[in-house]
């Protein structure tokens, strides 16, 4: 490896919005991060109508979730989608959803 950043692992953490919720948008947010792989972390409804989605892998494998995130084929409507990028904390178990 050539580039020594893209081997260390990093978190994003996204909030989408839009109508997200009780449309399966978690359990098919989930069905994505595991066929891309290497992703832990988890995915959550929050109190004001969007999902929160958190996970850690390499950088690439983020920059496909978020991809899938914002592309046609989500459940639902995503009318946006925000996201951070932070260190890795202290890890995820496997990818759940909360």
């Amino acid at each position: 490896m050539h580039d020594h950043d893209s081997s260390r692992p990093v978190r994003v953490t996204a909030w989408v919005r839009g109508r997200v919720q009780q449309v399966g948008f978690r359990w098919w947010t989930r069905a994505r991060a595991l066929e891309i792989g290497g992703l832990t972390g988890y995915t959550s409804n929050l109190g004001d109508g969007r999902v929160q989605v958190v996970a850690e892998g390499l950088r690439a494998e983020c920059e496909q979730l978020l991809v899938q995130l914002r592309g046609p084929d989500t459940p639902g409507q995503v009318s946006g989608v925000t996201e951070i990028w932070s260190a890795t904390g202290e890890g995820y178990d496997g990818f759940v959803i909360r």
